[in-house]
């Protein structure tokens, strides 16, 4: 069997550089505390999955395949488990949860592990044949054994294609996630959670069309080491998300005062456990005694400015303290005060619509969603409940 040498440029330099930090990336995202959120687990492993995916396009480009001819196509199968793992990241950082039936999604991921038997089950002179043709076309085949039919599915001939098609797919559901939750919820408009999700997305969505690009200009997989260095790209952009949102660089808060407390100052990177109990009893005054969720426009910013903290630290508070989201906390405020509205005998003749608006909700179908979920009722059922009793 015919070798090459190792060829090392700026591309190959790239990819390791997005093997490196997608490893450190993924493991970050999957082990302590960050590990116990579904979201980041999706996001752990739809990274880990786009390691394995460009480490074997480095090994393939860099040559280095002729020397571990056991690796050749071993990273084909999750391709499948590109879409949907991206997917599932979107709509549990969202909903909290996986989508139901999350393990359809990963039917096709199922079918291809097994087809892969059939050619990764093969002789060495067959995987050799298998690179040389996908990358070093000029270099002649050699005689070679099959030890069964190679891809029982006849499809293999089209992974790239098929593999763009899902990618196409779970973008568009990933963006229709978005849409209607900015829809049912109109306050995540221009949050800090869906930013970064739509320019994660808008990077997601243009792989099938480097992968169209890529398959139009270059013969067989030529031109992997483009999409692998693109992939890199993302890798690079999802980090500084990361860390643009971590506490760790975030400014020192400033202190808090109480009613009759004298203003202290902390030294410490994030809130201290007195100014945590601070901020919270200022929270618990603002939101029971002036009632701020009655106002539409109510966002994180503006009830951190009232706290005198920043919003990333009440953010971290609520989900720390309380194990709520901004949002979760507005709805259950809004919720509660809707319930004594459709029970108390002054309001009872108020429509539905009218009870949504005085409790700060723009939207009666957002209204609707938030009050279903934390009831297990529609306003209508509640009220109808409760006038029987």
């Amino acid at each position: 069997m015919q070798s090459l040498p190792i060829r090392l440029d700026v591309f190959a330099l790239a990819i390791l550089l997005g093997i490196v930090q997608g490893i450190f990336l993924g493991l970050f995202l999957l082990t302590g505390t960050r590990g116990k959120d579904v979201a980041n687990r999706c996001l752990g492993w739809f990274t880990l999955v786009l390691v394995a995916i460009i480490s074997e396009i480095f090994l393939n480009y860099t040559n280095y395949t002729f020397r571990l001819l056991w690796t050749v196509d071993l990273a084909e199968p999750v391709n499948f488990t590109v879409g949907p793992l991206f997917y599932f990241f979107v709509y549990s950082r969202l909903h909290k949860r996986l989508p139901r039936s999350w393990g359809w999604h990963l039917v096709p991921f199922a079918i291809w592990l097994l087809n892969a038997v059939t050619w990764i089950d093969q002789p060495l002179e067959f995987r050799y044949n298998s690179y040389t043709d996908a990358w070093h076309p000029e270099l002649p085949r050699i005689a070679a054994e099959q030890r069964w039919p190679e891809d029982f599915t006849d499809l293999r001939p089209y992974v790239s294609e098929i593999t763009a098609l899902s990618c196409v797919v779970y973008a568009l559901l990933s963006l229709l996630v978005m849409r209607r939750a900015v829809r049912q919820r109109p306050e995540l408009t221009g949050s800090p959670v869906l930013r970064p999700l739509w320019l994660m997305s808008g990077l997601f969505a243009l792989v099938p069309i480097l992968i169209a690009l890529v398959n139009l200009v270059f013969d067989h997989d030529l031109g992997d080491h483009l999409l692998a260095s693109y992939v890199t790209l993302s890798i690079y952009v999802n980090t500084f998300l990361l860390l643009r949102g971590s506490a760790f660089f975030q400014p020192l808060p400033q202190p808090v005062a109480g009613p009759a407390e004298p203003k202290k100052k902390y030294e410490k990177s994030a809130l201290s456990e007195e100014v945590e109990a601070v901020v919270l009893q200022k929270l618990t005054r603002l939101m029971d005694d002036e009632k701020l969720y009655l106002r539409s426009d109510l966002s994180l910013p503006k009830l951190a400015d009232q706290l005198n903290t920043s919003p990333h630290h009440l953010s971290q508070l609520l989900n720390d303290r309380l194990q709520k989201s901004f949002f979760d906390l507005l709805a259950d405020y809004r919720v509660r005060e809707a319930q004594t509205l459709l029970t108390d005998p002054l309001t009872t003749n108020l429509k539905i619509d009218e009870i949504a608006e005085r409790v700060g909700y723009n939207s009666t179908s957002a209204f609707h969603t938030a009050f279903k979920r934390l009831t297990g009722q529609t306003p209508a059922q509640f009220r109808q409940l409760t006038a029987y009793r």
